[in-house]
């Protein structure tokens, strides 16, 4: 774990691109994120604040921002220092070659009906614009016929169906509206935080004293209530209002900390909006922790791209992921019980493992190798060992004759006793250091380079022709910082891209391969979701780590993550009985689900009551299966997360904006996890009924202390639902789609659910009707391709 006490001196450089000076300095811990903030509080720095409109053409709402200078000066009153800006002179020389309020460009582009895009500067740009890897084809589209232009008193306004958007000219402002005229949010000026004595940075950039780099920080006004979720897979409190968020992808070592394996530069307000910093830099947004009315966004790029998103969390989340990516819809094996330790060493244990898990009964899909299967543990060459794999390719295709598909895992870092070592620095495959020289003893991968990329494919592609069903993605969050990458851009651009580029790499020869696009990964960025699937990280065996898990599952969902897994029990040591029996449900009722971590974590290495207990909540899943398959396409098609916040899908309830430690599961199963040794707990229900999974109790909205069942776990369905449930199988492959079980949850005489078959390319809706004692099918989607048995538990 890195100290994160230690205050570090940090020296970045941004908004550079030339190899001899692009650099990120940092005098603290090796890739401890970076705090761009700090810039923002350093007295040697020159401030410019966005003062007037110089100049718009409303046709293509386009102009330039009048910028005035600023520095920090001190203040002491009764023997307290403040510290705030002033106005500055220019300090260049000579004084006729450069502007002392720099008019610098700004222009808004409307993306769609819903997206707005802010663009600006803080200084000329002479690069030619590139395709952005994190966007769906490089760019965002225009649309701006949805928007009417009007001229107004003091600025300009456009006008969609969804909202509107004002520029006003003195003081500068542009202001965000819902469709009823309601402000969801807008820039701060000076003259809006005149009346308090706290100082205040408003939306401006910074020029460094040290190298003349610049940053800006795009300032926004936050409402009393207001709300702010996202940022990626993060473990600290849900709501991220009264945080400080920084944005940098880091090896966590855990699931309690502030730093993030999958940090996502969006985030969603409970205000009706949503934002998209389109930047690879590092970030650090303060969501009001300074001052509670301002949204700072320190951006460490030389300007501001900006998307922002009007509507309710499902219409942001469809219009993020539009822009960015939605997730493809991986095979239906993935949605299988994933068996894996750290580490099956050899062919004879993985054999053994598949035999068990049948001879038990403990239905699952995937037999996983994790550092292990190499000639030495961890020492990635992509060969399988010879002494300990007799025939790879066979025991590959035996299992798949059984139902099992095999992962394997790997690490884009080659250490210098690797036999591929020689080859990569050689053949200049690996990210370099300001000398040429590679960074770290380690050989690390530049994925900006085509040549990597192809490189490591093949290696990739290699497995994947034995039979290999999926790769584990591992690592890929120590890209180095101050590195120089074939892109011709240092870390300080690149660092975060990384996991983006690694994750794409694999997932194309996969689909190249294989005809689907499936990848086990840890770590990300904004686009990321576009190639399923990515799980939690390193827990503790604990109870703290298991509630932590799910918030930062919650978190990476409604950062446009539709698909995503943990270690069931825990990795770090070997899980206690009774906290690996209560997370075993958890993880059954997450998009997918795998064991992994130190060993034992085979159900039969614990007690005989354990081995029942897990095939309970394995036999559970597998049989939910056409429900689970359903949600899974339906939320990969909307941008939706399996793994969904209550506020989703009931964003107008209050109450469901508050909570984090329970989880829709699709659109109509409630789960609430127990995440201490007890039987029961508070759970808080959306208004309307829910019938109790297990026990058929019916309870309506409102907070309620409920038992759970005999698994030991909450499960609540929502009123008015049809659960398709499938025959029990050992494994996806053997299931029956042509016979399903309709369990119907109601209360009114009606209800419905999806269903989507494995051969087929569209969900279709069953819904049904109470006749005398039982109910029937009041459509049949399939025509009588499908034999229903309907039953009300």
């Amino acid at each position: 774990m890195k100290n994160r006490c230690k205050l570090a001196v940090l020296v970045l450089v941004a908004g550079l691109s030339l190899p001899a000076t692009a650099q990120l300095q940092n005098t603290g811990i090796l890739n401890e994120p970076p705090d761009i903030s700090k810039d923002f509080e350093n007295y040697k720095n020159t401030f410019y604040v966005a003062e007037e409109l110089a100049s718009f053409d409303p046709k293509t709402a386009t102009g330039t921002v009048k910028y005035n200078r600023y520095n920090f000066a001190t203040r002491q009153a009764f023997n307290n220092m403040l510290s705030r800006l002033e106005k500055a002179r220019a300090n260049e020389f000579p004084t006729t070659e450069y502007a002392v309020s720099p008019e610098l460009p700004f222009r808004i582009q409307f993306v769609t009906d819903r997206t707005i895009r802010l663009r600006m500067s803080s200084g000329p740009d002479f690069r030619k614009e590139e395709e952005s890897l994190m966007l769906v084809n490089g760019t965002a589209p225009s649309d701006m016929k949805s928007w009417k232009y009007s001229r107004i008193d003091g600025g300009h306004k456009y006008t969609g169906e969804h909202g509107s958007v004002e520029i006003l000219e003195n003081p500068w402002h542009v202001k965000i509206y819902d469709a009823d005229g309601r402000l969801l949010t807008g820039t701060l000026h000076p003259e809006d935080v005149k009346n308090t004595y706290t100082p205040v940075t408003p939306f401006s950039f910074i020029r460094r004293a040290e190298d003349y780099s610049r940053s800006m920080a795009a300032v926004f006004s936050m409402s009393p209530e207001e709300k702010i979720f996202g940022c990626g897979e993060s473990f600290t409190r849900f709501d991220k209002r009264g945080q400080k968020v920084i944005l940098w992808t880091d090896d966590a070592n855990g699931v309690q900390n502030e730093t993030m394996y999958k940090p996502v530069p969006f985030y969603m307000s409970s205000r009706g909006y949503g934002v998209f910093m389109h930047h690879s830099t590092p970030i650090t947004v303060d969501f009001g922790k300074y001052f509670n009315a301002a949204n700072s966004m320190m951006i460490g790029d030389d300007e501001a791209d900006i998307f922002l998103f009007i509507g309710e969390p499902k219409d942001i989340l469809n219009e993020y992921t539009s822009l960015t990516g939605k997730a493809e819809m991986p095979p239906l094996w993935s949605f299988g019980f994933w068996m894996s330790r750290i580490t099956y060493f050899s062919e004879k244990e993985g054999r053994e493992v598949a035999d068990n898990l049948r001879k038990h009964k403990i239905p699952s899909d995937v037999i996983h190798f994790d550092t292990g299967w190499f000639d030495v543990d961890w020492r990635n060459n992509y060969e399988f060992a010879r002494d300990r794999f007799e025939n790879a390719e066979k025991m590959i295709a035996d299992m798949k004759k059984d139902g099992f598909n095999v992962c394997l895992w790997q690490l884009p870092y080659f250490t210098p006793k690797n036999t591929l070592f020689s080859e990569i620095v050689e053949q200049g495959l690996a990210v370099k250091d300001r000398k040429g020289n590679i960074q770290y003893e380690d050989a690390v991968l530049d994925f900006s380079n085509p040549e990597t990329v192809r490189w490591y494919q093949d290696k990739i592609a290699g497995l994947l022709r034995q039979g290999v069903g999926v790769i584990k993605v591992d690592f890929g969050e120590a890209a180095p910082a101050s590195g120089l990458y074939h892109s011709g851009r240092t870390g300080f651009y690149e660092h975060n891209l990384y996991p983006l580029r690694y994750n794409k790499a694999v997932a194309e020869v996969t689909k190249r391969e294989k005809g689907y696009t499936l990848i086990w990964a840890r770590s990300t960025w904004a686009g990321s979701q576009r190639y399923p699937l990515h799980w939690g990280g390193d827990a503790a065996t604990t109870n703290t780590a298991m509630a932590a898990t799910l918030r930062g599952g919650l978190s990476l969902g409604l950062s446009g993550f539709t698909f995503w897994s943990h270690d069931i029990g825990g990795f770090v040591t070997k899980s206690p009985e009774n906290l690996y029996r209560r997370w075993t449900p958890f993880g059954m009722l997450t998009s997918h689900v795998r064991s992994h971590g130190e060993p034992p974590t085979e159900p039969w290495e614990y007690g005989k009551d354990f081995l029942n207990d897990f095939r309970k909540a394995d036999n559970m899943r597998y049989r939910l299966m056409p429900y689970i398959y359903a949600q899974a396409k339906h939320s990969s098609e909307r941008g939706l997360p399996m793994l969904r916040a209550m506020f989703v899908e009931y964003p107008d309830d209050p109450g469901s904006w508050l909570v984090d430690d329970q989880y829709l599961f699709g659109s109509s199963v409630l789960v609430a996890p127990l995440f201490e040794d007890v039987t029961e707990r508070n759970i808080y229900l959306p208004p309307g009924k829910w019938i109790d999974y297990q026990t058929r109790k019916v309870y309506e909205g409102g907070w309620h202390r409920v038992k759970a069942g005999n698994i030991p776990v909450v499960i609540l369905i929502r009123d008015g639902t049809v659960l398709p449930h499938i025959a029990l199988a050992q494994s996806t492959k053997d299931m029956d789609w042509s016979r399903l079980d309709l369990q119907v949850y109601s209360t009114t005489g009606s209800a419905e659910g999806k269903v989507y078959l494995p051969e087929e390319t569209d969900i279709k809706t069953v819904k049904v009707v109470k006749r005398g004692n039982g109910y029937v099918l009041e459509n049949d989607p399939y025509g009588g391709k499908v034999k229903w048995n309907i039953t009300e538990p």
